[in-house]
C-alpha cells in the first residue's frame, strides 16, 4: 500500500457520522476528502461517495440513476434484503413520495402537483407567511431573549404548511412531532427504537391525512389537499395513497429546511463580524441572503441514488448497475473550483446555482416557497433585532443526514 492510499484510508475513517466531534464541524473532514479524492469507496455504508460540485451535480441530472431501483430490479437483483415489514407504515407513507419515484410515475405525479403548487400559488400564500412571522417574531421582541428554533421557526414553518394544505392550526404540533420522528430515518444509522417511532409517526400521519382527504372531498376550501383531491390532467388524477406520500414530503422536506436553513444560517452570519449589518444595513437584500445561508452550512448533506443503467462512471470510476451513490453536499458546496473564496461566508454572495435544493428531476418541488419563508424571517428579524447576538454558544443534533442546531438562544 503506497502512502497516498494510506493517507486516504486515514482520512476516509475521520468521515465519522456517529462522532459528536465531527458532526460539531464536519467542514475539515469535508474539506480535506474533496481535496483528496473526488470519490471514494465508504466500506461503513457499502457507497461510492462523492464530493466536489461537478460530479455531484452531474450525478443529480443523470437519468442513468435513481432515487429508487424498484420499478426495474427486484431487491434480490441488486443483493438487498427485502424491506423490512416492522416498518411497513413509514414504507407506506413514502411509497409515492416525489422524492422516491422514478419516471413514469414521478413525472405523472409532478405535473399533477405542478398544476396546484404553482409561482402563482406560492406568491398567494405571502401574506400569510408575512403574518405568521410578524406574529411570532413580535412575541420574541417582547421577550428580549429568545430561542430562535423553539420560539419562532419551527412553529412558524408548521403554521405556513399547515396553512398552505388546509390543515388546522391548532393540528401544527402533530405535524411537527411527526415531521421530527420520521425524518430520523434518513440518516445513516438507525436504532430499532429510531425506527419503531418513525413508523408510529408515518402510520398516525396517514390516518390522520384521509380523514382530512375525506373531510376535503365533502366540503372544499380552495387550499392544497382539496386541490390535489380535485385536480385532474388528461383523465389523471391523484389516488388517495399518492395524495398522503405528496403531502408528507413537502411538510418534511418544507419544516425541515426552512427551520434548519434559519439555524445553521443565522448562527453562520452571527459568528462573522460585520455580516449582519450589511443585512440590516439595506446592503444585502433578505432574498439575496438566503442563498448563502443555503450553500454555507446547509440542512441536507447527503442525498443518494441508485446505479440503473450499465456504463455509467464518475470521475474516472466505473460504477456498477445496483450500486448506491452518495452525494456529500457539505463538500461540494465548499468546493473551490465552483466558488470564489469557498470557505468564506459572504451574505451578499447571492449565487442562486448551488445545490441546496438539489437538482434535476427531484430538485425540490417546494423550493420557491422555502426561500420565501427565509426570505420573510431574515428581514423581520433584521428589522426587530439590528444588534442581535448569540447568547449562548448552540450545538448541532447528533445526525449528519439532516443538519440542524438543538436550539440557537439570541438576545437583541
Amino acid at each position: 500500500m503506497s502512502s497516498d492510499d494510506a493517507g486516504l484510508r486515514q482520512l476516509i475513517a475521520r468521515f465519522d457520522p456517529n462522532d459528536l466531534g465531527f458532526i460539531a464541524d464536519p467542514y475539515p473532514v469535508l474539506d480535506a476528502l474533496r481535496e483528496a479524492t473526488p470519490i471514494f469507496w465508504n466500506e461503513a455504508t457499502s457507497q461510492w461517495t462523492l464530493t466536489r460540485f461537478s460530479d455531484v451535480q452531474e450525478t443529480l441530472r443523470d437519468r442513468r440513476m435513481g432515487r429508487s431501483y424498484t420499478h426495474l430490479y427486484t431487491h434480490a437483483q441488486v443483493g438487498r434484503a427485502e424491506p423490512d415489514p416492522r416498518w411497513a407504515a413509514f414504507q407506506q407513507h413514502e411509497r409515492w413520495s416525489l422524492l422516491c419515484l422514478e419516471p413514469p410515475d414521478h413525472t405523472r405525479i409532478r405535473r399533477l402537483v405542478a398544476k396546484v403548487f404553482t409561482p402563482r400559488a406560492v406568491a398567494a400564500l405571502r401574506p400569510a407567511v408575512q403574518g405568521f412571522s410578524d406574529e411570532l417574531l413580535d412575541r420574541c421582541r417582547e421577550r428580549g431573549e429568545f430561542e430562535l428554533l423553539r420560539d419562532y421557526a419551527q412553529p412558524y414553518s408548521v403554521a405556513v404548511i399547515a396553512s398552505m394544505l388546509g390543515v388546522p392550526r391548532s393540528d401544527t404540533q402533530l405535524l411537527l412531532d411527526w415531521s421530527h420522528a420520521i425524518v430520523k430515518m434518513y440518516e445513516l444509522s438507525t436504532t430499532d427504537d429510531v425506527r419503531a417511532a418513525a413508523d408510529r409517526a408515518a402510520g398516525e400521519y396517514i390516518e390522520y391525512t384521509k380523514a382530512l382527504i375525506a373531510e376535503k372531498r365533502r366540503s372544499p376550501d380552495g387550499l392544497l389537499v382539496a386541490e390535489l383531491v380535485r385536480v385532474e390532467d388528461e383523465g389523471d388524477t391523484l389516488t388517495e395513497d399518492e395524495i398522503v406520500s405528496t403531502t408528507m414530503v413537502l411538510l418534511e422536506a418544507g419544516h425541515e429546511a426552512t427551520v434548519n436553513t434559519l439555524g445553521n444560517g443565522m448562527r453562520a452570519i452571527l459568528r462573522h463580524p460585520g455580516e449582519w449589518q450589511r443585512v440590516v444595513g439595506g446592503e444585502v437584500p433578505a432574498k439575496v441572503a438566503v442563498e448563502e445561508m443555503l450553500r454555507w452550512d446547509p440542512p441536507l448533506h447527503l442525498f443518494e441514488r441508485w446505479v440503473l443503467e450499465e456504463g455509467v462512471e464518475i470521475a474516472g470510476q466505473r460504477i456498477e448497475v445496483g450500486q448506491e451513490v452518495a452525494m456529500l453536499f457539505g463538500a461540494a458546496q465548499r468546493d473551490p473550483r465552483r466558488f470564489e473564496n469557498a470557505d468564506r461566508f459572504d451574505i451578499g454572495r447571492g449565487d442562486t446555482a448551488h445545490i441546496g435544493f438539489g437538482g434535476g428531476i427531484h430538485f425540490c418541488v417546494g423550493a420557491p416557497l422555502a426561500r420565501q419563508e427565509i426570505e420573510v424571517s431574515v428581514a423581520g428579524l433584521a428589522s426587530r433585532f439590528p444588534e442581535i447576538e448569540m447568547a449562548a454558544e448552540p450545538l448541532y443534533h447528533p445526525n449528519f443526514v439532516i443538519r440542524g442546531l438543538t436550539a440557537l438562544h439570541l438576545r437583541g
